[in-house]
């Protein structure tokens, strides 16, 4: 026999070659770690949805050292003190290892850098999906069965929809009749699963006991019988009170409308999808053990189905030229939430109203709530890992959270069901989400009310043709426009300019004309004239100057060459007015995290905008003065961002932070400075869109990963 002349060191080599080639799925470049005399090391990462997976740590052993992988004190000395002492300081330290000798293998779980944690190990290297949020293994029990439960859900809700589409139809118009019978099937299965003993009436005034009912097994058995009463039971269940929610104007919103129905009506529809619902199979924990035998979307991690429920409506939701609903890219929502909630994790006083149950998010033009969804989630997160109190407590914190910090407003009907079955699914049912007319107009939304808008509003102004219809309609367009910018009068535009304001000095309202009034004589809707007063000129050729305040609003209005502010035409990008009512809805000191359009941002024309926002600067001091925000990011997106909703406007993510309050004069600002503004630019999100679909398996980056990281570090 020959002999083996391959040196120790090759040897180690040829075991870490090994080792590598069974992580395949790990596709980032390997980065190799310091070599040492008996260990061999180097990190490896993956990509998820183009986001990077924390670092998992390959280490070959020599033969006789395995020791250094059967105690963890040893391991966690040859790791620090040897192989991971010169990491780059950018670089993340690894969350998992995965050791071997050639004879043994063994995985241990690292989570911190100072061994806070504890290593110890695991029974096996988790999915890539579940490193993204390795964090959640050690503190959510049935994490792993969550997941699971995600990626089916997810091919179950894709296949129900196309067999629908493409087969079926069922009573159905378009993708979107689907996808809303879909949210009606979660309301109800909600109440199965909340309400285990509820009861109703059949049509004939038969009581039956809904959890029968509303049943796979049941369904299966009786068919069109149980379709009958299942939508009997839809009937009286669409308008259950704690499903009815009322905002800030006392007006109560319930989710389904009275004359909303169950559309479907093919017995087989139901039992595809009550059967993807409901047979879950038993709850087990991290570890395998079985916790329940029968698991229920109840048991589902909350931000997971709202995950479910978001991708399952980008992938068929039809939004081109409809009403303007552009529906946010998850890694968008992602990054700008999580840039915002970690400013809020370092700002004393935004904690101590998060932890008093004060704290407040609003999206005014909310669509399915996304970005709500992503909130809650990430708020749920700070609070479980950041917050010093008992469990008992959080728990009862975040149901409160859940009950009174969400509001949202839509134009879109459609949106708003599906924004408040998202939200029941993740146990807010009682989140403020209401159909309005106009997000910038409703007394519905109060100034100073929110500490945090994230928020996707419609820009750029509606295209008409030339021909009777469509003149009329930008006829139309044009009348309402004229209400918003100048407040409610009659629709048809009478004079030159409206010029209603509220003196701040006087305590009162000048020039309303005819602005339709509420009982107390204040305007319905002064319109975007509130902080510009009359400094000068004459009733005929009055002169007004801004004088900024922590409710008003003026950018429905601009300034001439002489600084006399004038109110704008009808063809004004409703971005610019969103920018002004966002900051007016804000509580002095909020966070605003807006997607908008470059122009706005770049453009000499919108010039105005940007110093309304940040104020002119001052070139003796260099500070910028009489601005109602401080501009902290502006990140650029990729042209093809918003390409699923059929446009290609370049745009960007602005976040600002409204300045604070004199607290000897509420309403006016204090002269806080504008900081240095992080800037940066992506590239990619972590996908391609092709076949109408966003593709976040073509191996993309998702550039926002980086970034986030980089404002975090305070780069």
């Amino acid at each position: 026999m020959a002999k083996d002349t391959t040196s120790p060191k090759q040897q180690l080599e040829q075991l870490f070659n090994e080792l590598t080639k069974q992580h395949t799925e790990f596709t980032q470049p390997l980065i190799e770690l310091p070599e040492h005399e008996f260990a061999k090391a180097g990190l490896i990462q993956g990509l998820v949805e183009g986001n990077l997976t924390p670092p998992v740590m390959l280490i070959a052993l020599a033969e006789g050292h395995w020791e250094y992988a059967a105690d963890t004190a040893k391991f966690d000395e040859l790791a620090t003190d040897h192989l991971l002492n010169d990491l780059d300081a950018d670089q993340d330290w690894p969350v998992f290892a995965v050791v071997a000798d050639g004879t043994n293998q063994r995985v241990l779980a690292l989570f911190g850098a100072d061994g806070s944690d504890g290593t110890h190990g695991v029974d096996e290297l988790p999915s890539l999906e579940e490193l993204r949020s390795f964090d959640r293994l050690e503190r959510d029990p049935t994490f792993r069965w969550s997941m699971r439960i995600y990626t089916r859900l997810m091919h179950r809700f894709d296949a129900f929809h196309e067999n629908v589409y493409r087969v079926t139809k069922d009573k159905v118009n378009d993708k979107n009749d689907i996808i809303e019978e879909v949210a009606k099937l979660l309301f109800l299965e909600s109440f199965r699963i909340y309400h285990p003993d509820i009861t109703f009436n059949d049509k004939f005034g038969n009581e039956h006991l809904f959890s029968s009912v509303f049943n796979w097994h049941f369904v299966q058995a009786e068919g069109d019988k149980a379709v009958d009463l299942i939508k009997d039971a839809f009937n009286q269940f669409k308008s259950h009170p704690d499903y009815v929610v009322t905002s800030d104007d006392g007006t109560r919103n319930a989710i389904f409308s009275e004359d909303t129905h169950l559309r479907l009506s093919v017995a087989k529809n139901y039992l595809d999808l009550l059967e993807a619902l409901q047979n879950l199979g038993p709850l087990k924990s991290n570890d395998g053990k079985i916790v329940k035998e029968y698991g229920t979307l109840g048991d589902v991690s909350g931000d997971l189905l709202g995950r479910v429920f978001d991708v399952f409506l980008r992938a068929n939701f039809e939004s081109k030229g409809g009403l303007g609903v552009y529906l946010t890219p998850n890694p968008v929502k992602q990054a700008m939430l999580e840039i915002a909630i970690n400013d809020i994790a370092n700002d004393d006083a935004a904690i101590a109203r998060l932890a008093n149950g004060d704290f407040r998010f609003c999206d005014p033009t909310c669509g399915s709530f996304g970005f709500g969804s992503v909130a809650l989630s990430q708020l749920v997160k700070l609070i479980d890992y950041q917050l010093v109190m008992a469990d008992d407590k959080k728990e009862t914190l975040k149901q409160q959270l859940r009950n009174h910090a969400f509001t949202g407003a839509d134009a879109a009907p459609r949106m708003v069901m599906l924004a408040r079955v998202n939200m029941a699914l993740q146990g807010a049912p009682k989140a403020q989400i209401f159909y309005t007319d106009n997000s910038l107009t409703t007394q519905a939304l109060k100034p100073n009310s929110f500490d945090l808008i994230c928020t996707n509003p419609p820009f750029g102004t509606p295209k008409f043709d030339k021909g009777k219809n469509g003149q009329s309609s930008k006829a139309n367009y044009e009348a309402n426009m004229e209400q918003v910018l100048g407040g409610f009068r009659p629709a048809k535009k009478v004079v030159e300019s409206y010029n209603a304001y509220y003196d701040h000095l006087k305590m009162k309202w000048d020039d309303t004309g005819d602005l339709y009034l509420n009982d107390d004589g204040t305007p319905k809707w002064a319109g975007y004239r509130t902080d510009l007063r009359k400094t000068g000129g004459n009733d005929k050729n009055p002169v007004y100057s801004l004088h900024p305040s922590t409710s008003g609003l003026a950018l429905g209005s601009k300034p001439d060459g002489k600084g006399n502010w004038k109110q704008v035409g009808a063809t004004i990008d409703p971005a610019v007015l969103f920018i002004d009512r966002c900051l007016q809805l804000l509580k002095p000191g909020g966070r605003l995290m807006i997607v908008l359009p470059d122009g706005i941002l770049c453009n000499s024309g919108d010039r105005y905008v940007r110093e309304y926002i940040m104020g002119k600067k001052d070139e003796q001091t260099g500070e910028f003065v009489g601005g109602k925000a401080i501009v902290k990011a502006v990140i650029s997106l990729p042209s093809d961002c918003f390409k699923l909703s059929g446009t290609g406007a370049k745009t960007s993510i602005l976040y600002l932070q409204k300045r604070h309050a004199n607290p000897n004069q509420p309403e006016q600002f204090l002269p806080e400075p504008q900081t240095e503004v992080f800037m940066a630019v992506a590239e990619t999100l972590g996908y391609v869109v092709k076949n109408n679909i966003e593709d976040y398996n073509a191996g993309v980056a998702n550039d926002l990963d980086k970034i986030v990281s980089a404002y975090k570090r305070g780069e």
